[in-house]
């Protein structure tokens, strides 16, 4: 804005300059043609410069859009054996109302369903009478102690 404004002041002078002294000087029609042909030559200059300022400005604030990048998901595998074999079956939890309704893993259960249910550890077995006969199981909080963990399957 403040560059039209003295573009247009400039332009302005020279214009009642050159029309002045043609006038001082019996009007030439030569020098009139002259100061207007200045004054065309330095508004075009002025022009040329604020298109080429305008032009720069756009480009030089819009950037192009980056899409975003495609994650894709990984598939699930399994787990390795050595770490898969400390995962017991959530089926296998029962509670015992002998046992104080407390959940216990059943060894039959285990057998059926565990490839590795001779392995555990037998500090974690349990005996409670039921009312007619000592019953087994294993308890879970001593299993997660010795490292196995009862995963839903």
């Amino acid at each position: 804005m403040h560059r039209k404004f003295i573009a247009l002041i400039i332009a302005a002078a020279v214009a009642v300059t050159g029309v002045s002294a043609s006038q001082a000087r019996a009007a030439d029609t030569r020098d009139i043609l002259g100061g207007l042909a200045a004054i065309a030559i330095i508004g075009a200059a002025v022009h040329h410069y604020n298109k080429d300022k305008r032009k720069n400005r756009a480009t030089r604030h819009y950037e192009p859009v980056r899409p975003a990048p495609v994650i894709t998901p990984q598939p699930v595998r399994p787990l390795p054996q050595h770490v898969a074999r400390y995962d017991l079956p959530q089926r296998c939890l029962r509670t015992f109302k002998a046992y104080g309704d407390r959940p216990l893993l059943g060894p039959n259960c285990l057998k059926k369903h565990y490839r590795h249910s001779n392995s555990l550890p037998q500090q974690c077995k349990v005996g409670f009478w039921n009312g007619k006969k000592v019953k087994r199981a294993f308890e879970p909080a001593c299993l997660r102690q010795q490292g196995y963990r009862v995963v839903y399957q």
